[in-house]
């Protein structure tokens, strides 16, 4: 049953009592065929291509009733939707989904990276770490100049260097084993079949393509998304990539160890330590001993008043991404600080925005969140947390008391706390630039559901191209100085085997009395995930929206310094506002990537919602 269109809510309307319109999907469902012990197989089919935008594009928001994935390329959505219409699981779905945004999506994420995903059986919650580790032969000066600065920020990406022993396929295989019911080969098909046969160049990828002025450096790169005139590859071009299907036909067959072992490993590690001025040091040992982690999910509680929207008081748990991401903690405390202030009770303006009061407040909690996440939040496999918990940063008490901090005035920049009279041994990490990512939202028919957020960091990775695929700058995470200036090391310094700070927050909520999930939502966008997850948290569950009416807000944020705003998105008042009470004010591009699906009711009915970024290119599918 395709899902069947419904009138567009009206903005005040609430996902619980209200259908979003749904766009029908004209790409081909999945054929099923019963495989030989009657267990249900996939038969994938080339869906048509229809060609997305790269600017803003409005989204009308989808329901369905049994199933739902959202991603950020109409065509990996599609793989996961037939996974799905198969009978598949969220993670299998989710496989489809990965391989195939490395093909149509390679600037985000792909084989070469990592991902954090999180997933729930019921109420049981899993966290996955694929994240990347440094090599073994690292060392906390790998980005430090001969005269003991570090390197700027491009200058240390591009080229082997930044290359982090990727772990996206190795973790995949083990969340498969544990949650996937279809055969791992055939989840890889979709991918397979469209790098022999050919994709459409999205204007997307077109676009980036063009403002890069990295990637065509790269011979094997060139050759790939170039013309023979230095040209990116024009929009609507079909595209082919037997490399990439070739060694997707490997793993296919023999799993990650096709990748982490052999000549494709090798291949890797050849690229990296061969590039002519900035080599790397990975080692094909790095590879073959990389192991994904299991952790325990951060699961926190988040008690909300009732308030000016009309809201009655409710509970929720959060359930997010623990260290190295920091993810989770920064949301976690930014909603929770937000609680203990006027804001908890407000509502959105007149005009649909959020108020000026409200965005006061909203940056004065992210200045204080994103303080202790600079000083405390590493690897914890290298790095203890305040008092030995890393949920006393998410303390009720603890975020009281940092709210008290917050006044008429801005702070401009806020100093980290000490939840638990903890020693501090670390300096504070300066901010550095982060980017990339994609995500994905799925909800499958047996009561599964997941959010995995996956990057290669930056758009294009380190511009190393080896097999059909790009690779990972994910070290590039980690603090390019090791040492504060009083010789005080940084928690997020380079050290073998060491994860790097993430920003990365893949959301699974659930209703606090029922255990029943309500959400799964996240974004790419560096350290600005942070924001673009907790904003639309904050429009969902805090003031009612549809997740499509939640993500198609203005983004805003604060990373401990000016309040950013996103462009011509607000009010020249709301920005006066802002700036009258001390705060600098700037005006930017925040491009942000949600896909979000919500549970709610109408007409009696149970529905899935679901959302996906005007911003980019992604679709939500489902029955």
């Amino acid at each position: 049953m395709q899902p069947t269109a419904f009138a567009r809510p009206h903005p005040s309307l609430r996902p619980a009592s209200v259908l979003g319109v749904v766009v029908s999907a004209a790409l081909l469902a999945a054929c099923t065929a019963p495989s030989k012990d009657g267990a249900p197989t996939l038969a994938y089919q080339i869906p048509a291509q229809p060609e997305g935008s790269s600017g803003y594009t409005e989204k009308p928001g989808w329901a369905t009733e049994k199933f739902a994935v959202a991603a950020a390329n109409p065509l990996a959505t599609d793989a996961g939707y037939q996974v799905l219409k198969a009978g598949g699981t969220a993670m299998d779905a989710a496989i489809a989904v990965q391989m195939v945004l490395g093909l149509v999506e390679p600037q985000s994420s792909g084989i070469g990276g990592g991902a954090f995903l999180l997933h729930a059986a019921g109420s049981k919650v899993e966290a996955y770490d694929g994240r990347e580790t440094a090599p073994a032969a690292a060392t906390e000066n790998l980005f430090l100049k001969a005269d003991g600065k570090p390197m700027a920020f491009h200058e240390a990406v591009v080229g082997g260097r930044s290359v982090g022993t990727p772990g996206a396929v190795r973790m995949l295989e083990l969340a498969h084993q544990e949650h996937g019911k279809l055969p791992w080969a055939s989840l890889l098909e979709p991918a397979i079949q469209l790098a022999e046969q050919g994709f459409k160049v999205s204007p997307r990828l077109h676009t980036l393509l063009g403002n890069d002025k990295f990637l065509s450096a790269d011979p094997v790169a060139r050759a790939y998304f170039y013309g023979a005139d230095g040209k990116p590859l024009p929009v609507g071009t079909v595209l082919k990539n037997p490399e990439y299907a070739q060694v997707l036909r490997a793993i296919a067959k023999d799993g990650s160890k096709a990748l982490h072992e052999g000549p494709v490993a090798q291949a890797i590690v050849d690229k990296v330590r061969s590039h002519p001025t900035n080599p790397g040091v990975l080692s094909v040992q790095d590879l073959a001993r990389y192991q994904p982690q299991k952790r325990a999910a951060l699961c926190h509680d988040w008690n909300l008043p009732a308030n000016a929207q009309g809201m009655t008081a409710r509970s929720y748990q959060i359930c997010g991404f623990p260290p190295p991401s920091s993810g989770a903690i920064a949301v976690g405390q930014i909603l929770g600080i937000l609680g203990h202030t006027p804001a908890a009770t407000m509502a959105l303006g007149p005009d649909g925005l959020p108020t000026a009061d409200w965005l006061h407040f909203y940056t004065e909690a992210s200045r204080l969140a994103f303080a202790d996440r600079a000083l405390y939040v590493a690897d914890p496999d290298f790095v203890q947390a305040p008092g030995g918990n890393w949920l006393n940063l998410l303390d009720n008490r603890y975020l009281q008391s940092r709210a008290q901090l917050i006044g008429q005035q801005s702070m401009k920049v806020a100093q980290a706390g000490n939840p638990a009279a903890y020693k501090v041994s670390h300096a504070p990490m300066p901010e550095q630039i982060e980017y990339g990512t994609s995500h994905i939202s799925i909800v499958d028919a047996h009561g599964n559901a997941l959010a995995m957020t996956t990057t290669i960091e930056d758009q294009f990775g380190s511009r190393q191209m080896v097999k059909g695929f790009l690779l990972n700058n994910e070290l590039t995470d980690f603090s390019m100085a090791p040492k504060a200036a009083d010789g005080q090391p940084i928690a997020n310094r380079v050290q073998p085997g060491k994860r790097p700070r993430s920003s990365m927050a893949p959301t699974l909520v659930f209703d606090k009395a029922t255990g029943q999930l309500v959400m799964s939502a996240g974004s790419p966008g560096g350290a600005q995930i942070i924001h673009y997850t907790a904003k639309t948290l904050q429009g969902v569950l805090g003031w009612g929206l549809t997740p499509q009416q939640a993500i198609n807000l203005p983004n805003f944020s604060s990373l401990n310094g000016p309040s950013l705003l996103e462009a011509q998105r607000f009010p020249a008042t709301t920005v006066e506002a802002l700036k009258t009470r001390g705060a600098e004010v700037k005006e930017q591009e925040l491009t942000s990537g949600l896909q979000a699906i919500t549970r709610g009711t109408a007409h009696g009915k149970t529905f899935w919602f679901g959302g996906a970024d005007p911003r980019r290119e992604g679709v939500v599918m489902g029955d």
